[in-house]
């Protein structure tokens, strides 16, 4: 009779823990700081275009990445209708977690874009339970409707309401939830790895970004920038344009190694330090009492998750099993 042979038993636990953790961390840190960099360059420094700053993130993916095929240092199948077929539909939802993430956080302040951004987590979650058939504890579950919760107050007692903001941010969460998913299913199914991914994803997404600021006033208002000589602007730009290819790619480590619930919830946590860091940079942000409350209750509920979910059984273990998973000749 075969015996099966599962992840756990495949692989000492404390590397599957290594993995899970250190993949979190990487993720919440280029999350946390692109974040911040954004909000520098788009408001601080008063850069007119998020969608030239998008092509900056997205140009810096490929050159790095083929770059490092060309040395062997990665390797990737070349380019074909196949792969192009094989990826999809995950470029459109690349592209519009990109662009809609970059004009949501132009729109508005940067505390109601992490608390608005919480949304996210309870879409992912839904996909996980239909799509991915992962089912949550009930006190994750409870979690997720708290930082819900708290962003419905936050976010009614908006003092600088944006209608084009809370559009945009909608999008990318549904955007988010999508590519998460996505992402998971096609590491899991082994139809590519996080690099070959990460830069189809950046070479189909290009064209349309590139398409998109041609058809818009966007390169006249580049042209007339008058920051160009600010050396503070020109390192935010080019930090920016290497985070992008960073935080894509620690978000599918994050997303292999965990669940993509568990990528969304990291992302929301190193708000944590976002929101409060907000208050001080961007210039942007009225204080109100109904709408720190809900900010605190959003970042509390975020906190609950992640104990909840580092400190037992991943819940994306069934899907690492069939990725892993040997079968064997029973002696």
């Amino acid at each position: 009779m075969p015996r099966k042979i599962t992840s756990n038993s495949a692989c000492p636990q404390n590397v599957t823990f290594v993995h899970r953790v250190g993949s979190a961390i990487f993720y919440a840190s280029c999350s946390g700081l692109i974040t911040v960099v954004n909000k520098l360059v788009l408001t601080s420094y008063g850069f007119p275009s998020f969608q030239l700053l998008a092509i900056g993130q997205l140009l810096i993916s490929i050159v790095l990445l083929y770059v490092a095929r060309l040395s062997n240092l990665i390797a990737f199948p070349p380019f074909s209708r196949y792969i192009f077929m094989k990826i999809m539909p995950l470029p459109v939802f690349f592209f519009g977690n990109l662009l809609f993430g970059l004009g949501g956080t132009q729109a508005v302040s940067l505390p109601m874009f992490t608390a608005l951004r919480r949304f996210s987590i309870w879409m992912t979650m839904l996909g996980e339970q239909y799509i991915l058939k992962q089912k949550q504890s009930l006190t994750a579950e409870i979690s997720v409707y708290l930082m819900v919760i708290g962003a419905l107050i936050a976010s009614g007692d908006d003092l600088m309401f944006n209608w084009f903001g809370y559009i945009f941010i909608t999008v990318n969460n549904f955007s988010t939830t999508a590519q998460g998913v996505i992402i998971k299913q096609k590491l899991v199914n082994r139809d590519f790895d996080p690099n070959g991914l990460l830069f189809y994803n950046s070479l189909i997404v290009i064209g349309p970004s590139i398409l998109l600021a041609l058809l818009t006033e966007d390169l006249n208002k580049v042209w007339n920038y008058n920051g160009y000589c600010d050396i503070g602007f020109r390192c935010a730009f080019l930090l920016s344009s290497l985070m992008g290819f960073l935080l894509n790619y620690s978000t599918m480590l994050c997303t292999k190694y965990n669940s993509p619930l568990t990528t969304t919830v990291v992302g929301a946590c190193k708000n944590l330090f976002v929101t409060y860091l907000g208050m001080f940079i961007g210039g942007d942000y009225v204080f109100s009492l109904i709408n720190f409350i809900g900010l605190n209750i959003s970042a509390i509920g975020s906190i609950v998750y992640s104990w909840v979910t580092f400190t037992s059984k991943s819940p994306s273990n069934a899907a690492n099993t069939s990725e892993t998973s040997a079968v064997i000749p029973k002696k």
